[in-house]
C-alpha cells in the first residue's frame, strides 16, 4: 500500500463510530432510506453526466456501483442499452429495478459490497460510482476493480470532503467526540495516481439540498428519539453543508 492509500485509510478509519457509542444506538446509524435515493425523472445536467455520456457514446452498457436508485446510471438514458446495479441493500436494488422498468431500460442487479461483487457484476462499457468512495477504507482494490470492470472508462462523483463532515460539531456537542479531518478529493486522486491513473478532475457545485430531518440526524448520531428536539435546535447553529463536488474520469 502506497503512502496516499495509507493516508486515505487512516483518515477514513478515523470517521468510524467508537464501539461504545455504537452500542448505545437504538437503531443502526448506517442504513439508508431508499426514498432519499429515487432517481429524478429528468437527470441533472452535471459534469458527471457529461463525462458518462462522452464515454457511452452512441450506445453502451453501464455498471453502477453503489447504485442506490440509479441516479448515476439513469442519467445516461438514451444511449444506455443495459444497466447493472450493485448495492449492499436489497431495497435499493428494488428501487433500481423499478427505475429501470419505468425508463424501459434492460437491467439486472447484484446484491453485495464492492469489490467482492465484481465477479457476479461482470463488465460494462462504462462504470459509474457516485458518492461511494467516502464509504470505503481500503481504496486501492475498490478503484482497481472499477477500472478492470470498465471497457471504456470510469466516472466517479464525490463531494470535496466526507459527506458527513458537516455533522462533526454535533459529535462534539452530544458525545464529546472530536472527529479527525476528513479525506478529500485530492486524497482520492493521489491514490489513483499511485495506481498509475491520472484522472481528469472537474470541480463544480451541486445544487443545495434540503435540510436533513432532525430524526435522521439523531439516528446518524446514535441518539434516541427523545433527543430529536435537542438535535433540531443544534442544527440551527450549523453552517450550510458544502456543495463542492468533483467528477473524476479516467479511461480503462
Amino acid at each position: 500500500m502506497g503512502s496516499a492509500a495509507e493516508r486515505w485509510a487512516e483518515l477514513q478509519s478515523g470517521r468510524g463510530v467508537p464501539p461504545e457509542i455504537l452500542a448505545q444506538a437504538p437503531v443502526s446509524p448506517w442504513t439508508h432510506d431508499p426514498a432519499d435515493f429515487v432517481a429524478p425523472a429528468v437527470p441533472a445536467d452535471t459534469p458527471s453526466r457529461e463525462a458518462g455520456l462522452a464515454l457511452v457514446g452512441p450506445s453502451g452498457t453501464v455498471l453502477d456501483v453503489g447504485c442506490g436508485g440509479g441516479d448515476a446510471a439513469f442519467a445516461l438514458v438514451g444511449p444506455l442499452v443495459h444497466a447493472t446495479g450493485v448495492d449492499r441493500q436489497q431495497d435499493m436494488l428494488d428501487l433500481f429495478e423499478a427505475g429501470a422498468d419505468v425508463r424501459r431500460v434492460p437491467a439486472r442487479t447484484v446484491l453485495g459490497p464492492w469489490p467482492e461483487a465484481v465477479g457476479e457484476a461482470g463488465t460494462a462499457d462504462v462504470v459509474v460510482s457516485h458518492h461511494v468512495l467516502h464509504n470505503v477504507v481500503d481504496l486501492p482494490p475498490f478503484l482497481a476493480a472499477l477500472t478492470e470492470a470498465a471497457g471504456r472508462g470510469v466516472v466517479v462523483e464525490m463531494l470535496s470532503e466526507h459527506p458527513m463532515a458537516w455533522l462533526d460539531p454535533l459529535w462534539v456537542r452530544f458525545h464529546d467526540l472530536l472527529r479527525p479531518d476528513p479525506a478529500t478529493v485530492d486524497d482520492a486522486v493521489a491514490v489513483l495516481r499511485e495506481q498509475g491513473i491520472d484522472p481528469e478532475v472537474t470541480r463544480w457545485a451541486r445544487d443545495r439540498r434540503p435540510p436533513h430531518d432532525p430524526t435522521w440526524v439523531a439516528r446518524r448520531l446514535c441518539l434516541p428519539t427523545d433527543r430529536v428536539p435537542e438535535v433540531a435546535a443544534a442544527l440551527a447553529d450549523l453552517p450550510p453543508r458544502t456543495t463542492e463536488a468533483a467528477t473524476l474520469t479516467w479511461h480503462s
